[in-house]
């Protein structure tokens, strides 16, 4: 069992840990060109890579799609509960509990734990929960979510290419698919070592008060998911992979919403960071009920 664990996370942890002791030695790291090549072009391409290559079954992706609406109603709840007994502001708070890191961590956890099955079941979880995010989320913060930049969004736009090959079990042509394979082979390594890059320029204060909300964020998270998959009667895998991607600690896009906004971003970086160390705690607990 320890063995299994270690060979999912090892992956992961090593990574994010290149790119979090490349930041602290002050070397030069391109974040914002590289968030813009993983946003523009690796993720779309894993998502067609990834879809072409399983074939998903359309119910199965229908499923994660309703679940990830259910458990992000379902963190809204918590969140706002949390706020409520805390005191904090429900615009701080509510983001952070609501949008977990599914795509930088979670994807690829996903991959090594569960194979390219998991990954595709995870992909679906995480397009759902990027258009929340890209506008609930950012409304929520404080800003102003443009529905056109949704629609020009490329994850959105990826989604809507990958209709076809849920739905209508289409395939790509064979040099669309050796491409995107090409591509989307890029980009969880680079969300990793971004993901590292980014923690290491995060300075958390009040670490007590971090650590106490991180906690509940990850630890709610997947009892969410639980009960989520429970109720719709996933099959074991997909209830796997949602509580896995529900279990994830606070995504780093949140912070970057809340300085845009200027609320609190002292208070998310926390979070993030928080909830991000527990997560190498909590999440092999996890992992060892499915393995």
């Amino acid at each position: 069992m320890l063995a299994s664990l270690f060979a999912v996370l090892a992956p992961v942890f090593i990574v994010a840990g290149i790119g979090y002791a490349w930041a602290r030695r002050g070397l030069d790291y391109p974040t914002e060109f590289i968030a813009q090549v993983v946003m523009t072009v690796g993720t779309p391409a894993l998502v067609l890579s990834t879809l072409n290559r399983t074939q998903l079954d359309p119910t199965a992706f229908t499923s994660m799609a309703l679940a990830c609406c259910l458990c992000l109603l379902g963190m809204a709840l918590v969140g706002y509960l949390v706020c409520s007994l805390s005191g904090k502001h429900w615009r701080v708070l509510l983001p952070a509990f609501m949008f977990p890191n599914t795509g930088n961590m979670g994807l690829p956890i996903s991959l090594y734990a569960f194979g390219e099955h998991g990954l595709a079941l995870a992909v679906a979880f995480f397009l759902t929960l990027s258009i929340f995010q890209f506008t609930a989320g950012i409304a929520i913060a404080g800003g102003a979510a443009s529905p056109k930049a949704l629609l020009r969004n490329p994850i959105v736009i990826s989604l809507v290419g990958a209709m076809p090959l849920i739905f209508l079990d289409v395939q790509l042509p064979r040099w669309l698919a050796n491409t995107v394979d090409l591509l989307g082979g890029m980009t969880i390594p680079l969300m990793l070592l971004t993901l590292g890059v980014s923690l290491a320029s995060i300075r958390p204060r009040h670490i007590g008060g971090g650590l106490l909300l991180g906690g509940l964020r990850i630890v709610l998270g997947a009892g969410v998911g639980w009960g989520v998959g429970a109720v719709l009667g996933l099959e074991s895998l997909e209830r796997a992979v949602l509580v896995m991607q529900s279990a994830m600690p606070v995504a780093v896009f949140n912070y970057l919403l809340a300085v845009r906004a200027n609320r609190e971003p002292e208070q998310v970086a926390n979070l993030v960071m928080c909830s991000t160390l527990l997560s190498f705690v909590w999440l092999p607990v996890v992992l060892a009920g499915w393995l």
